[in-house]
């Protein structure tokens, strides 16, 4: 068995990437495809990390021993107990080191060869990073714009379907960037996950053709677009849908229906916007959103709330804006979703 040391580049190479961290980490990011399978969960970690600080380095060795070896000895019997001989293995934790080493060495005496991947996760973090600052300043990416309600996000998807490269940055940062933003049901990843999952995506674009991605401020919910993309999105050629008030409204009111059902959630998320607005308006919205009366609160939100801030944030946010190619409609239902995507994607 070759014992060498393996990197991120080598990642193609194996059956299989375990993940030995804690289930924690592993929830905020891991290497694609990695199977978790802590030496150490959750509770053992913060045992055995009280121990280092509190007793000594070899008490909470000698603790986490043990509870390392009965860890490994149940992921041979209940994960790998079929696994054939030329199964191929690399593992890695946090930065390659006791975790990662002490189940190689299992696995080995065992027979597989099973490798340990060089500098763990803190390498495949650092090359996310270096991916991003590569990958980023090439694309040809055109920027999608128009205020709240004027379905930038479903001409994405209509965009993708009519067989156009697509960036939906709403949907990897799990939240639709607004006060109401929230994605029923989903939970934003991490920051860092966030980032693993972008560098995915663009890894499968082609960088010779354009690639469609919705205009964004630097903050989608919790998640923060990395610089390097943010740049290459603000110097970026601009489409600027321009939809009647009345398209937009009705759009709104189907889109989020779902607000309906969930009156004081949504009362609660209006909250968000203390200090922007005089009290009597928030508390007259406030008072709509419990009454579930969509129609008067969609417009006002839209009048008083949403268009001003687009008409500030645009100018400051896409340095084309001036020279944005303008799509008018009035229909932003299913069929008209698909008209206006086709004459996008028509434009030289």
């Amino acid at each position: 068995m070759s014992h060498r040391l393996y990197t991120v580049d080598d990642l193609a190479e194996f059956s299989v990437i375990i993940d030995a961290r804690s289930p924690a980490e592993y929830a905020l990011d891991h290497i694609p495809g990695a199977i978790n399978c802590p030496v150490l969960d959750d509770e053992e970690r913060r045992i055995t990390g009280t121990t280092y600080v509190q007793v000594s380095a070899f008490e909470a060795r000698k603790i986490g021993g043990a509870m390392v070896a009965r860890n490994i000895a149940r992921h041979l019997d209940e994960r790998f107990a079929d696994k054939p001989r030329d199964w191929r293995p690399l593992v890695y934790c946090w930065r390659g080191g006791m975790r990662s080493g002490s189940f190689v060495t299992w696995l080995r005496l065992v027979g597989w060869d099973a490798q340990q991947l060089k500098g763990g996760y803190k390498a495949f973090r650092h090359h996310v990073m270096q991916r991003l600052s590569m990958l980023c300043p090439r694309l040809q990416l055109h920027v999608l714009c128009g205020p709240t309600g004027s379905a930038k996000t479903r001409v994405l998807q209509a965009l993708r379907e009519q067989g156009e490269q697509v960036l939906d940055l709403e949907a990897l940062a799990a939240h639709r960037g607004s006060v109401l933003g929230a994605v029923p049901g989903r939970e934003q990843p991490s920051q860092k996950g966030f980032e693993t999952q972008l560098m995915s995506a663009l890894e499968l674009l082609d960088p010779t053709r354009r690639v469609w991605v919705e205009a964004e401020s630097r903050r989608i919910g919790r998640i923060t677009v990395p610089d390097a993309l943010l740049l290459r999105l603000r110097e970026s050629p601009v489409v600027e849908i321009a939809a009647t008030a009345a398209a937009r409204l009705a759009y709104l009111l189907r889109d989020y229906a779902w607000l309906g059902d969930e009156p004081q959630a949504l009362a609660d998320k209006l909250g968000a916007l203390k200090g922007l607005l005089p009290n009597e308006t928030l508390a007259q919205w406030q008072a709509w959103a419990l009454a579930r009366e969509l129609p008067p609160l969609f417009a006002a939100l839209m009048a008083e709330h949403y268009d001003p801030q687009y008409a500030r944030s645009q100018g400051r946010h896409l340095q084309r804006l001036t020279q944005a190619r303008r799509v008018e409609t009035d229909d932003l239902t299913p069929d008209g979703i698909a008209a206006l995507a086709r004459q996008i994607a028509s434009l030289p």
